[in-house]
Order: structure tokens, then sequence, then C-alpha cells
């Protein structure tokens, strides 16, 4: 686990750790000190701690003006034990909608289970992004990972999506894509 990095193509664009908005500002990175771990397993250290013990993120795009967010996550998403939507909506995605963002891409490709506990905070977290015209998708989840969040049920209120060649585009790019989807589903 320790080999993989968060996308860093887009780094020249936006750096979340220099934003004053983002919830990580001021974060300072080792490239050779590992020290977070997902269940004994150390992590690469550019990766991003927001309360959960076994999921990790890395913000790669916050665009104020468009009201976007892409973020890539890392881990075992837990609602059961660890209540893992509560410290994401909590920590990170209040405070990116606090401040206009309302479309969410989550970069899901290293979300290696998923385990499901209360509905709750999906659809506070829907409520709130379909009274500003928002989304929020899951990107490229592995099969097994889907099968466990459909299975609860809250592809209801975050879309799972499939897009193999998203690193090929440009984050507005990107955006803009997910962006038509969305609308013309939620139409």
């Amino acid at each position: 686990m320790h080999d993989i990095e968060p996308f860093y193509n887009w780094r020249h664009i936006y750096v979340s750790e220099e934003d004053e908005r983002s919830p990580f500002y001021g974060r300072i990175y080792s490239e050779f000190e590992y020290s977070q771990t997902i269940y004994n397993y150390y992590i690469h250290p550019q990766w991003d701690e927001f309360g959960s013990r076994t999921l990790y993120l890395k913000v790669m795009m916050a665009d104020y003006e468009e009201g976007y967010a892409i973020i890539e996550l890392l881990g075992e998403w837990n609602d059961a034990i660890e209540n893992d939507i509560m410290q994401l909506k909590r920590e990170v995605v209040d405070k990116f909608q606090g401040n206009g963002i309302y479309k969410f891409i989550f970069i899901s490709e290293n979300v290696l289970n998923f385990h499901s506990g209360d509905r709750d905070y999906y659809e506070e977290w829907y409520e709130e992004m379909a009274d500003e015209n928002g989304w929020a998708v899951l990107l490229n989840m592995p099969v097994q990972t889907q099968h466990d969040f459909r299975k609860a049920k809250l592809n209801r209120f975050v879309e799972l999506v499939e897009l193999s060649n998203w690193r090929t585009f440009k984050p507005y790019h990107l955006f803009r894509k997910i962006d038509e989807e969305q609308l013309k589903r939620l139409s």
C-alpha cells in the first residue's frame, strides 16, 4: 500500500495545502517518513487524514467558481464501525460546501472495501446537494466494493460512475463530462 500515491499530474493546477479554503491548508508532508497506516500497512505520506483510521484522501482539485471538487480516496470505507461518512461529511464536504462547492467527484478505484452503516449522513448530504443542484459521484469504484455499496442502496444518494480514462482529462474537462452526464440523469 505504501506504493500507492495520490494522482499528481494536476499539481501544477491545484495544491490543496496551498489553498486557504481547503480543509488541508498548511499541511506539510514528508516524502520519506511513513507514519500513517491502514491496518498496519503503511501508506504513502502524501495522503491526507481526516478522522478515519481506515480511509484517507487527497483533494486533487477544488474550483470555487465552477463549484466542484475532485478528491481521490484510499483504503477501506467503513460506516459500520468507523462511521467514515460522518467524518468525510463533517471534516471535508461541509467545509467545501461552506465555500460554494456542491459537486463532488470521488476517485474511488483504491477503495478496497465498503461496510455500510446508517444512511442518515448520505440522506442529509443528498438533500443539501439537491438544494444547490449539486451531486456526488464515486468514480471507478472496484466491482466488489460497488456490490456492497449497491446492496446498502446508497447509490440512490451517490452515483457510481465508470470512466477508465479519467487520467487523460484535465480537471475541468473531467468535471464538465461528468456534470453533463449528471444533469441529464437528474433531469
